[in-house]
């Protein structure tokens, strides 16, 4: 069995990756806004809408920005960056800035605001404080994140009962890729309704899925939407369960087909924020890849072909993570999910 070239987030990784979330979280300028205007009295600034997440172009880069920190700080506590950390999540939650963030929320025609990918990304965030590792000060930031949380899981209750249909994408509206990190939190904090919910829904969705086309990449995914869904049905089926089900969704995997799944996608322009969205994209099939691997006998042809693949595309995407901000202010934290997971 070939070893992967790349076993883990190490340290100087991590610390590179942070650097670069430091430079962007509380960067306010360039915004990207998606604001609903109820008024005149509606426009305001991105940190007055978000005195928390108003960095990194925009609000979901910025939470999970935030994630790809608090992981850092959890694995390595007395890293050259951990003291910084430290001191942007102490001013960052407070109180009155978690009020903030839950008022914009409450505003009204707010329902769709960040649905379906800030939620599970700001989910992953408010776990992974309490995670073992990150202590009490750990527990004590998501314990003042609570008020916020509490509103987005009672949102992703609601949302998931009445969602008929999957969204199958390869952009922030991707339902599989929610599904999956959402339920990393609802395993973590030990919600057992929302992960019931999670499962019934995945099933619902991608259970009968077969044959599958693969029409990609498009031009601005930064997800791919076949693996996507792999990777939620991972997630809540048995392994046995899995490896029956992903042998009828991409039967050709083993002999390495179809070819575009194994493919890194080419970028043409990093400084246009949709062209680098498939540096993206080469990011979260490595982490894909790897998430399905996991399920699999390491000797499994369909495991060999997955971590190879997924050692292709880190291998074509690493190198491009400050090319230009417009990939600057999120790809590292995809090079954290592909190198540590969820």
């Amino acid at each position: 069995m070939t070893e992967s070239a790349f076993p883990g987030l190490s340290e100087a990784h991590a610390v590179q990756f942070a650097e670069i979330a430091l430079g962007h979280v509380t960067r306010e300028y360039p915004n990207v806004i998606t604001h609903f205007l109820n008024g005149p009295e509606d426009a305001q600034t991105p940190r007055a809408m978000h005195p928390i997440f108003f960095g990194s172009l925009d609000w979901h880069s910025c939470v999970h920005g935030h994630w790809l920190l608090a992981r850092t700080l959890r694995l390595f506590p007395d890293s050259p960056v951990a003291d910084r950390i430290r001191a942007l999540f102490a001013d960052s939650y407070t109180p009155e800035k978690v009020a903030g963030e839950l008022a914009y929320f409450q505003r009204p025609n707010t329902g769709t605001f960040e649905r379906p990918y800030g939620w599970a990304w700001y989910l992953l965030l408010a776990a992974e404080l309490r995670r073992t590792g990150m202590g009490a000060v750990g527990t004590a930031w998501a314990t003042t994140l609570a008020p916020l949380t509490s509103e987005i899981v009672g949102r992703l209750k609601t949302y998931l009962p009445k969602a008929t249909y999957p969204v199958r994408t390869g952009l922030h509206i991707n339902t599989a890729f929610a599904l999956t990190l959402s339920m990393a939190y609802a395993r973590r904090r030990g919600d057992d309704g929302l992960a019931d919910l999670i499962t019934q829904t995945a099933q619902a969705w991608y259970g009968g899925d077969a044959d599958a086309q693969v029409w990609e990449p498009s031009g601005t995914d930064f997800l791919s939407p076949v693996l996507t869904a792999a990777v939620a049905m991972a997630a809540v089926l048995p392994r046995a369960a899995f490896r029956e089900w992903f042998a009828r969704l991409l039967p050709g995997v083993a002999d390495g087909q179809p070819r575009t799944l194994f493919t890194p996608a080419t970028v043409s322009d990093r400084s246009d924020g949709t062209i680098a969205h498939l540096d993206g994209l080469n990011l979260s099939r490595a982490w894909c890849w790897r998430a399905i691997a996991a399920q699999l006998d390491p000797a499994d042809p369909v495991a060999v072909q997955a971590r190879a693949a997924a050692d292709l595309h880190l291998a074509d995407a690493l190198p491009h993570l400050e090319s230009d901000y417009m990939g600057e202010h999120w790809l590292a934290s995809f090079a954290v999910l592909a190198l540590d997971g969820v």
